[in-house]
């Protein structure tokens, strides 16, 4: 008798965790559309612009933590925060494997910022951030500008 409510508490459990695995209906929707305006943008051969003048900046307080030679200038494009050092260098040499001369830096906090350029001009930042936008859509799509001072 007993193990008859055994088995029955086990198919019991074991349905309850198979229909709590379930994929949300909005994570494919939002996946989707995302796809959708991708294959768009890419069959019109438009690009998403986003204005310098719209470009936000965050101030914070840096230091290069892999790179002791480097010369960090004022305002910095963060593709990637990661309070783990292990997946900030990960994402560090994927961007400089594409190119970029990317470094870490650690703000008070204890975050660790990929920084995938660094520039003198706010202008030029915005520029060379909405290039990374469009050119790696939509991966870096929340790329910012970091102003050290």
């Amino acid at each position: 008798m007993k193990l008859k409510y055994l088995l029955g508490f086990l198919v019991v459990c074991i349905l309850f965790t198979l229909d709590s695995c379930k994929s949300k209906g909005s994570a494919y929707k939002a996946a989707y559309e995302a796809a959708k305006e991708k294959e768009i943008q890419e069959e019109t051969g438009t690009k998403v612009s986003y204005p310098a003048t719209s470009a936000v900046v965050q101030k914070e307080k840096i230091t290069v933590v892999d790179s002791l030679s480097f010369s960090i200038q004022r305002y910095n494009i963060v593709v990637g925060s990661f309070t783990n050092k292990t997946n900030a260098l990960s994402l560090k040499e994927r961007m400089t494997g594409k190119g970029y001369s990317a470094f870490l830096a650690q703000n008070t906090k204890g975050m660790y910022r990929v920084i995938a350029a660094t520039f003198d001009n706010k202008t030029d930042a915005a520029v060379e951030r909405d290039n990374i936008k469009n050119k790696y859509y939509p991966e870096f799509q929340d790329a910012w500008i970091l102003d050290r001072n």
